[in-house]
């Protein structure tokens, strides 16, 4: 009974081997996020986000990201602003309420990463590289970085000559371990 135990044995080795260790961390998005978006104006910050983090900085290609904002909680400081910006002209929050970021890789650079996946705005989806920087500190951490957005992009409004078309997002997401 023991000889036959020893190739069965020495099978289950090697087929062990044949498998890579996969590197799971799952994040929590802590409360006190900020997620701003400025322009000669307007300017504004979203006050919900919501969403799931994986991510291991021994294993960047396992990341995913997997985020909403609801543009219900859009606040420019005027109510007449917050109002408009969920018309049809803008962002259409009765038919398209979220703001959705997948990412589809994630890559190395520098001393920072960058995020690559489809963000969707009003229906429309387009490809961004976001950078990220990533601070960890134990038990938690802090995702933040800024890059730019084109209303024309996601047909957020009209083009004029009052509001520009790029808005510069910023970032800054706690995050701690689940």
């Amino acid at each position: 009974m023991k000889k036959n135990m020893y190739p069965l044995l020495a099978l289950l080795i090697l087929l062990g081997s044949a498998f890579k260790i996969v590197h799971f961390q799952e994040w929590k998005i802590a409360d006190d996020f900020s997620i701003k978006f400025t322009s000669k104006d307007p300017s504004g910050i979203f006050k919900e986000f919501k969403g799931s983090i994986t991510f291991d900085e021994a294993a960047v290609s396992n990341a995913k990201f997997d985020l909403s904002i609801p543009i219900a909680s859009i606040s420019m400081g005027n109510g007449m602003k917050n109002k408009k910006s969920q018309t049809a002209e803008w962002f259409d929050a009765a038919k398209q309420p979220n703001i959705i970021f997948k990412s589809t890789s994630v890559e190395k650079s520098g001393k920072g990463y960058v995020i690559v996946g489809d963000l969707k705005i009003k229906g429309i989806s387009k490809q961004y590289k976001i950078p990220a920087d990533f601070t960890k500190a134990g038990e938690s951490g802090k995702f933040s970085g800024t890059f730019n957005v084109s209303r024309s992009d996601f047909k957020i409004g009209k083009p004029s000559g009052v509001v520009p078309d790029l808005m510069k997002v910023e970032f800054t997401v706690p995050v701690f371990k689940k």
